[in-house]
C-alpha cells in the first residue's frame, strides 16, 4: 500500500521534493512563489524578467535540495537561491554598475532616518527608483540581512564599495523621502 506524503508540513513536503514528486514540487511553488517573486522584483524592475528569475529559482531550489542539510530555516535557504539567481541575472544584463565615490563615505556614519508616516509600499517604491548599484545592496543589507562581507563577495566588489553603495542609497532615500514632505518650513532669506 503507497502511504502518500503529507505537503502540509515542511518535511513532508521536501521528502517529496526529493522523491520527485509534482504534487509535493507545484505545493512548494504556490506556497512561495508570491514571496520570491516579491524578492524578484525588488532586484529587477521589469516584471517579466522577475518572472523568468523566480522560475529559474525553482529550478535550482529543486536541482540543488539533495544538499539542504535541514540546518537552519528552509526558507532562508530558498531565499538565498534566489536572490544569487536575482543577482546573477544582474550582472549577465551587465546592469549591476556599482560607482564609488570612498571620499564621502564618513559623511554618512551614524545618520538616522524618520519614516515615520511613509507606508511599506511607498518606501518599497523608492527603493525600487535607486539605481541598479545602491538598490542591490540597500536590499541584501537592509531586507535580506547579509553582512556587507556576504554582499561583497556575491557581488564581486570591496566590503567598502558595498558600504559607500547602502550610504549612497540611504542618502539618496532620505533626500527622495524629504521631496514627498509637505513644506512646513518658512523661508530664511
Amino acid at each position: 500500500m503507497f502511504n502518500r506524503l503529507d505537503f502540509s508540513t515542511e518535511s513532508g513536503l521536501i521528502k517529496g521534493c526529493l522523491k520527485g514528486d509534482r504534487a509535493a514540487q507545484r505545493h512548494l511553488y504556490e506556497r512561495y512563489s508570491g514571496k520570491f517573486l516579491a524578492i524578484c522584483m525588488r532586484y529587477l524592475k521589469d516584471r517579466e524578467h522577475a518572472e523568468d528569475v523566480m522560475i529559474e529559482s525553482f529550478m535550482k531550489i529543486f536541482e540543488k535540495l539533495p544538499q539542504f542539510e535541514s540546518k537552519g530555516s528552509f526558507e532562508g535557504w530558498m531565499k538565498r537561491i534566489v536572490v544569487t539567481q536575482a543577482l546573477m541575472k544582474l550582472r549577465s544584463s551587465r546592469h549591476l554598475m556599482m560607482e564609488v565615490n570612498l571620499e564621502f563615505e564618513s559623511d554618512y556614519q551614524g545618520q538616522n532616518y524618520e519614516l515615520t508616516h511613509l507606508e511599506a509600499a511607498e518606501l518599497m517604491d523608492l527603493v525600487k527608483s535607486l539605481p541598479v548599484g545602491y538598490r542591490t545592496v540597500f536590499n541584501l543589507y537592509a531586507i535580506e540581512g547579509y553582512a556587507h562581507q556576504e554582499i561583497a563577495e556575491m557581488l564581486g566588489i570591496t566590503e567598502s564599495t558595498s558600504k559607500s553603495q547602502l550610504n549612497r542609497a540611504r542618502t539618496a532615500l532620505k533626500e527622495k523621502i524629504a521631496s514627498l514632505q509637505p513644506q512646513t518650513k518658512t523661508n530664511h532669506g
